[in-house]
């Protein structure tokens, strides 16, 4: 997609959407812990400004939100490790815990100096997953912080950069497609090393002597059905009653001027889709492809 194109989306953005998506209530000191390697973990700004490092090929670290939810909207602005960062994964994504379980991903996929990275999507629900969409970024992820949101409830999960949203997953249960509505999640954020397989299929490696690789976070939102006030066992019923914000009838669907967004984004800057790859399912694609997900 041309320059022209780009600013439009890049103005698009700029837009009153639908979903308030604003970034406050919560920050990284007080709403989440450090689970993997905190050394690697800085937080300032009385936690409102956060620092994640891949130190060596052994020694990433993860960022995991206290409250245990189902249903709501997650976000953050992240500004991904600037020059070469070839080989390493940064994510935010929502996930239970346990044997099958649910998870909503965004994952950043390094590359060269001068290369774009891929952003990359998927969802599991009841253990199943490989639903994967890839995109590359209209702008550059490293020079400044973008608002990266996941939105989900009873009737879709919406993924936004920017308020822009770039691709909507549907519950099709009904039809036998699974859909995660029973297990409760965290939000997470962490920084790893994939070299075998995340940049150019594995072709470049992580170039260790640039160590170590830093991605950097502000603000947080956790707009969300909180397990705590309901308890383990209530709180996929609880949270699914009609009377939650996120269960008004117009979140059920994107606004006009969202699926305007969201088209010239799939027709710009996707680089794979799943329900495109019909040689991955011997000649055919996965049933939700064929139904309405918009």
């Amino acid at each position: 997609m041309g320059s022209s194109a780009a600013k439009a989306l890049l103005v698009a953005g700029s837009l009153l959407t639908v979903l308030e998506l604003g970034l406050v209530g919560a920050n990284f000191q007080d709403d989440c812990d450090i689970t993997w390697e905190p050394q690697n973990a800085k937080m300032d700004e009385g936690g409102n400004h956060l620092t994640l490092s891949l130190v060596s090929n052994s020694s990433g670290c993860m960022l995991r939100s206290k409250k245990q939810f189902i249903f709501g909207s997650v976000s953050t602005r992240i500004k991904l490790v600037k020059g070469n960062s070839a080989g390493t994964v940064t994510t935010y994504y929502t996930s239970s815990i346990g044997d099958k379980h649910d998870e909503i991903d965004f994952e950043f996929l390094g590359n060269e100096t001068g290369q774009p990275y891929t952003v990359h999507t998927n969802v599991f629900a009841d253990g199943i997953g490989q639903k994967e969409m890839q995109f590359r970024p209209w702008f550059d992820p490293t020079a400044d912080y973008h608002n990266y949101t996941i939105f989900w409830n009873q009737c879709m999960i919406v993924w936004f950069i920017d308020s822009i949203p770039i691709r909507v997953f549907r519950n099709h249960a009904a039809q036998g497609v699974p859909f995660p509505t029973q297990r409760q999640m965290y939000a997470f954020s962490s920084i790893w090393e994939a070299e075998d397989w995340a940049t150019q299929g594995g072709r470049v490696k992580t170039d260790w002597t640039k160590a170590p690789f830093v991605a950097e976070y502000r603000d947080i939102s956790l707009r969300v059905c909180d397990c705590a006030s309901y308890g383990a066992a209530s709180c996929p019923q609880s949270c699914a009653s009609a009377s939650n914000w996120y269960a008004a009838p117009d979140l059920c669907q994107l606004s006009k001027e969202q699926l305007r967004q969201m088209r010239a984004v799939q027709l710009g800057y996707t680089i794979y889709d799943y329900c495109a790859d019909s040689k991955r399912y011997n000649g055919t694609v996965a049933p939700e492809c064929s139904m309405p997900q918009y």
